[in-house]
């Protein structure tokens, strides 16, 4: 392993939303006792307040600028409106201050101490469990390098991505992953998709009990899920266990040490004004904001695939604004 102060795990946040998870998951890190530096990726579309939250728990809260069109290259990418969330996860390959990092997608939390995996080359990442010939980009070891920043943006310029996103660019780029070297494949433990302990329980009853990462792939994210403070209950869907647990796992570490945090109130108190259930209420009941995004599964689909709308119906303020409306309305009734 490289020096203790010279790796990190890094993650990314394009919004406050997308910074909660963030903040779970850097928690969840310093729960197992990591001994990496903690780096955040962060765009303008994450607030003042927010940020500051970050600052106290991240060692590193780097900004990454929009897309602009002062070169060539940058201009054809703005063709590619879709290219723009995948551009800015690119940006983690120039934190060459750090000799390894392992990156890690808002939407997952730590469950078990990994730091094994700045001794992994690069690119380690575990196969997706769609299509196993390619990796899935929630969880992978690499090495910062301009030159690979640079490679990388130039090929997004000139290719695009067969898949729309990070992923699909990362695996045509390391597109030897599947055949060169079997010890880049990460095992499963890594990077548990939640709907996989779902769809093959036996094999979870199993390895359940060694699972490091869970990433919480799919249209809801745990900040989505109606939580009760007083029970500790999650709206899971009923029949999934393993996914019930890691919620409240989730939701337990947003609740001792997220909402709890002074610097932390303001977003804890809009953020549970969104998830969380009153007190004696039914805990099955989906918030309206994810009422509202189920019903959009077009725009679902679009925010999976890193196609998010942020000067439109998925920006900051139209996001508040629903907010604000969801408030207004419980306390009219």
């Amino acid at each position: 392993m490289g020096q203790l102060g010279n790796i990190a795990f890094v993650t990314l946040a394009t919004d406050d939303f997308y910074s909660t998870g963030a903040l779970v998951l850097a928690h969840s890190l310093k729960a197992v006792n990591t001994k990496a530096k903690l780096v955040v990726l962060v765009t303008s579309g994450v607030s003042t307040r927010v940020r500051d939250q970050l600052s106290k728990v991240f060692d590193l809260v780097e900004e990454v600028s929009k897309l602009d069109s002062n070169d060539d290259e940058n201009l054809a990418i703005l063709q590619r409106p879709e290219l723009g969330v995948t551009l800015t996860k690119l940006h983690c390959w120039k934190l060459t201050q750090f000799s390894k990092c392992v990156f890690l997608d808002a939407d997952t939390l730590v469950v078990k101490n990994c730091d094994e995996l700045f001794e992994k080359p690069e690119l380690s990442a575990v196969p997706d469990v769609g299509w196993p010939d390619c990796f899935n980009s929630g969880v992978f070891v690499f090495q910062p390098s301009i030159e690979t920043f640079e490679k990388l943006k130039k090929m997004a310029a000139e290719e695009g991505s067969f898949d729309g996103g990070d992923q699909g660019l990362l695996n045509a780029y390391f597109s030897d992953w599947s055949t060169a070297d079997i010890s880049r494949h990460l095992s499963f433990l890594y990077n548990m998709n939640m709907n996989m302990s779902y769809t093959y329980l036996p094999a979870y009853n199993k390895f359940g009990k060694d699972v490091k990462i869970v990433h919480f792939l799919g249209n809801q994210k745990p900040w989505m899920f109606h939580y009760n403070r007083d029970t500790g209950n999650v709206d899971a869907p009923i029949g999934n266990a393993p996914l019930a647990d890691f919620l409240k796992m989730w939701w337990r570490i947003f609740a001792e040490r997220v909402s709890s945090s002074p610097s932390g109130k303001i977003l804890a108190e809009q953020f549970e004004k969104l998830t969380i259930a009153p007190k004696n209420a039914n805990v099955h009941t989906p918030s309206t904001f994810t009422q509202q995004f189920i019903k959009k599964q077009d725009r679902l689909s679009e925010w999976e695939q890193g196609r998010i709308d942020y000067l439109g119906e998925d920006s900051y303020a139209n996001i508040e604004k629903k907010l604000d409306e969801t408030i207004n309305g419980s306390k009219k009734g």
